[in-house]
């Protein structure tokens, strides 16, 4: 089956499904010129002048020992307030206007996925659209934080430093979100996995808990789940949707 007619056969799916929840990843965001983790293009090859690597820099110990070095590199590299919506975000926010998408389940913290329309967008990490003081709790948006002119965001009304609401190394995962996305997997009848690798722990097991027979899995590398989706669509995911979309909606 060439990936003309796997399109084809995502949108018969699509259109055959009335609890869809999509799983997505990194993947998902770097046709809207996000970069993500681990591929040869990815945050974790880049070039950063600090001496450390991303994954140490991106720990809640060093965030708590190195505040300077984290927001530098948070800033330079992990926040991108001018990114616009694909086609996938906006294919899954069309389809939730519609009934047939239940839930987004996201690994991303870019809110992408809010600003195309979709509203049940479960954030296993986070997003850097919400940050607190660590003092006194006040909330701050990112134009709030991209404001400041300093390299460590301070809390103007007692002077605590203002941390992004991400889920850093070492940091546990929110209970309530991980059991609001179990939930919504085991409830579905097409599981749609966009844009990640299925390698970050323990996000990539809430796919283990969907019980239907269809899964699609978009993805431009192989994947441990190769092997159980139905589908399978090595491509980029927002042209994938894009072309989604025209046979759906005819656009």
């Amino acid at each position: 089956m060439d990936n003309k007619e796997k399109i084809e056969r995502l949108a018969t799916w699509i259109e055959a499904s009335d609890y869809i929840v999509f799983f997505g990843g990194a993947g998902t965001s770097t046709e809207s010129g996000i970069p993500d983790f681990r591929s040869a293009a990815g945050l974790y090859q880049t070039e950063h002048h600090s001496p450390y690597p991303p994954e140490e820099m991106l720990s809640h110990t060093f965030f708590m020992n190195h505040p300077d070095v984290f927001f530098d590199f948070y800033r330079s590299k992990m926040l991108h307030p001018h990114a616009k919506p694909n086609g996938c975000h906006h294919l899954l926010g069309r389809l939730e206007q519609e009934g047939k998408l239940k839930a987004v389940i996201t690994q991303n913290i870019d809110g992408l996925h809010q600003t195309a329309g979709s509203i049940n967008v479960l954030e296993l990490h986070g997003s850097i659209h919400r940050n607190y003081c660590m003092d006194c709790s006040k909330f701050y948006s990112l134009q709030d934080i991209m404001a400041m002119s300093e390299m460590v965001p301070r809390c103007p009304v007692c002077g605590g430093i203002i941390k992004p609401d991400v889920v850093l190394y070492e940091e546990e995962l929110d209970q309530q979100i991980l059991m609001s996305s179990v939930q919504e997997i085991s409830t579905a009848d097409l599981l749609i996995i966009g844009g990640t690798s299925l390698t970050v722990h323990p996000a990539a097991e809430l796919v283990n808990y969907f019980h239907g027979s269809k899964v699609a899995l978009l993805n431009a590398d192989p994947t441990p789940y190769d092997q159980r989706a139905g589908l399978l669509i090595a491509d980029r995911i927002g042209e994938v949707m894009t072309q989604v979309t025209k046979l759906l909606h005819r656009d």
